[in-house]
């Protein structure tokens, strides 16, 4: 994964700006749910996305993530799915979602092959990234994820 430390600081005062000139309502950022083993990604992820102005909620298990989805779904607007989870297989997770809400925007995260994500795209997943991915594009399909709706 690469990440700027140089964009950071920027995306860090931009936010810092706009919550002192009152431009933004803290409490009123778009939610994002990202689920993943991988807890140093998460932190990344976490990091990243609140400094580019998204309220962030992460799960490290499948069901800690479903859980979370289903308490707050009507302020998730954009849900990061790894594909490979000890516990649950991505599809089912997906499937989880999609019975709480089947207008789900979901973008899979992934180290695996491109065509992994054909059944989901199917059944109506978002989007696709490949691990490692840059996090400048990570905000920029989350935004399109959002914008989508």
């Amino acid at each position: 994964m690469s990440v700027s430390p140089t964009r950071g600081v920027e995306y860090s005062l931009l936010w810092r700006l706009l919550i002192m000139m009152g431009a933004t309502d803290i409490d009123n950022r778009d939610g994002i749910l990202a689920i993943d083993d991988e807890l140093e990604l998460l932190d990344v992820v976490r990091k990243s996305l609140d400094l580019a102005g998204f309220k962030v909620h992460t799960a490290s298990t499948a069901q800690d993530g479903i859980e979370l989805y289903e308490k707050n779904w009507k302020n998730i607007k954009v849900v990061l799915l790894d594909y490979v989870m000890p516990e649950m297989t991505e599809d089912l997770i997906f499937e989880c979602l999609k019975r709480q809400n089947p207008d789900v925007r979901a973008i899979l995260l992934t180290g695996c092959e491109d065509h992994v994500a054909n059944p989901m795209f199917q059944e109506g997943l978002f989007g696709y990234m490949h691990k490692p991915f840059f996090v400048e594009d990570l905000i920029h399909q989350v935004q399109q994820a959002i914008d989508s709706v």
